[in-house]
């Protein structure tokens, strides 16, 4: 069964502590909180005072997604203020070793985001750096906007990547990002994932818990 992390970006930005509350009634695993510094990607979103004033009010792991240049600059000052998980982009300007050793001695998991044009290959030197429970985190669309269409040819990725770790004997996770509902959820998981990012799916659906179960049906 996969876990399903919501991305807070699709609700209401004037009420956020409100979504976060639909987020956990949903029965979510995780809320997904997205980071763009209007360089990496070319969009702004939330940063360290948003979180630090959400955190107390919410029940779920935040899981804490850098789309910025530098995020080994700003790693520990992002679990301060309260990421239960944190990826970063392996086409960011930090050195993504030193990155991931970063995020390890703030003691939460860390995940290896990887855009759609990016090889997968890019990340397996990285793999024996890795601990359990760290993460591989798939776009499926382009970083930096919400809304967009699922890009399928990223499922071939995912299936190499699983592949890849179970060779390797290695308890990690692959996490999928980008254009995912019910059925997109579920090609990704057949291909290898287990955690799922979705936004809109969930907080405009009529039934934000039935859209939370439906990413994880049996497959």
């Amino acid at each position: 069964m996969a876990l399903v992390s919501v991305s807070i970006l699709n609700g209401d930005l004037a009420r956020l502590a409100d979504v976060a509350a639909v987020i956990g009634d949903a029965r979510a695993d995780m809320l997904h909180f997205d980071v763009m510094d209007g360089s990496f990607v070319d969009n702004l979103s939330f940063g360290l005072p948003v979180l630090s004033c959400l955190k107390p009010l919410v029940t779920l792991p935040v899981d804490v997604h850098l789309m910025i240049e530098d995020p080994l600059h700003f790693a520990e000052r992002f679990v301060k203020a309260g990421a239960d998980l944190l990826s970063f982009h392996i086409e960011s300007r930090s050195d993504a070793g030193e990155t991931l050793n970063a995020i390890h001695s703030l003691g939460i998991p860390a995940g290896i985001a990887v855009s759609p044009d990016t090889p997968e290959e890019t990340v397996f030197p990285l793999l024996e750096k890795m601990q359990p429970e760290d993460f591989i985190l798939m776009m499926t669309v382009r970083p930096g906007m919400g809304g967009q269409q699922f890009m399928p040819e990223v499922l071939k990725k995912i299936a190499h990547l699983r592949s890849r770790i179970t060779a390797l004997d290695m308890p990690l996770h692959i996490e999928v990002d980008g254009g995912i509902n019910a059925e997109t959820g579920a090609r990704c998981r057949k291909a290898g994932a287990d955690y799922l990012v979705a936004g809109s799916y969930v907080l405009c659906s009529d039934d934000p818990a039935e859209a939370v179960r439906s990413l994880k049906t049996p497959l």
